[in-house]
């Protein structure tokens, strides 16, 4: 569900005290993305371009599949989001947004 080298990656690109600054940003851009689809029901091209990108950048890369192929339901990315944090914030060592 993550790519942990691309995760490693962006960590030592960003540096270590960037990390969890930049982590918050995506959860949060992402989450207001996602709170939006949850209302309308549906994605827009737009959207999942923007969360593919996103997830790509912080190594959810189910997430960024599920965005690419467009397969799946609203509902559908909302359960990949959600179950992608929960293992990215338990195994990178960081608290939730």
């Amino acid at each position: 569900m993550i790519d942990w080298t691309r995760v490693n990656d962006l960590r030592f690109e960003i540096g270590e005290d960037g990390f969890p600054e930049v982590v918050e940003l995506f959860l949060e851009e992402v989450e207001e993305v996602m709170a939006r689809l949850l209302s309308a029901g549906d994605a827009a091209d737009e959207d999942l371009h923007f969360l593919k990108g996103s997830a790509l950048n912080l190594g959810f890369a189910e997430l960024a599949r599920l965005c690419d192929t467009g397969t799946g339901t609203v509902a559908d990315l909302a359960a990949c989001y959600d179950q992608s944090k929960a293992e990215f914030l338990a195994k990178a060592g960081l608290l939730a947004a």
